[in-house]
């Protein structure tokens, strides 16, 4: 359907919703305003993807793919769309020198970021899904995806036992990827599945 996107004052425009990954993005924009980076100011517009928000030409525009996040950066001479969650966290380090190590730690904290994108599925598309919200509960997907994202959370207990993040002991853009599956999941805010789990 045609929508035109609303555009605000600033010049970073994000297009999301509160699920885990809309929150990243807006953690990490927040972080960068705690820190003072100068033009990190944005205007945040929600996107209801319950009533098919995603779909309007204009949020199809800024994301091929029809997911949210997505965010325009208005602050060149061209509008420049930025999508997918680990692209925009991406992105915005780099525009704003932040929340990515240097060396060593920045491969590590690339890693973890990557290993959040391609774990995170099996989370909230297997084991949400059939857990939480398929119409008839199936034992066999509960089982496969529940031992998988027990096996998760163990790579991230094991990864966490020496050091304070993700990538060693600097707080990155792996830290904010993560907290909205993994620490929302143990502490019970999605899925209700702490204690089952």
């Amino acid at each position: 359907h045609d929508k035109a996107l609303p555009v605000g004052a600033h010049p970073l425009q994000l297009y999301s919703l509160a699920t885990p990954n809309g929150v990243k993005v807006t953690v990490m924009l927040e972080e960068l305003l705690a820190a003072g980076h100068a033009g990190a100011e944005y205007d945040a517009w929600l996107i209801e993807i319950g009533k098919g928000d995603q779909f309007g030409s204009g949020f199809v525009e800024a994301n091929p793919n029809s997911k949210i996040p997505a965010l325009v950066d208005r602050s060149g001479a061209e509008p420049l769309r930025v999508f997918e969650s680990a692209s925009i966290l991406l992105y915005l380090a780099e525009k704003f020198g932040a929340f990515l190590p240097t060396g060593p730690a920045r491969t590590e904290a690339l890693n973890w970021l990557f290993w959040q994108m391609g774990s995170a599925p099996y989370l909230g598309g297997g084991f949400g899904h059939f857990y939480k919200y398929a119409p008839t509960k199936m034992e066999y997907p509960i089982n496969r995806f529940t031992m998988e994202t027990k096996r998760q959370l163990d790579v991230l207990n094991r990864n966490l036992a020496d050091r304070a993040f993700m990538a060693g002991a600097e707080y990155s853009i792996a830290d904010m990827a993560i907290w909205p599956w993994y620490g929302s999941l143990v502490l019970n805010g999605v899925y209700e599945a702490a204690e089952f789990l």
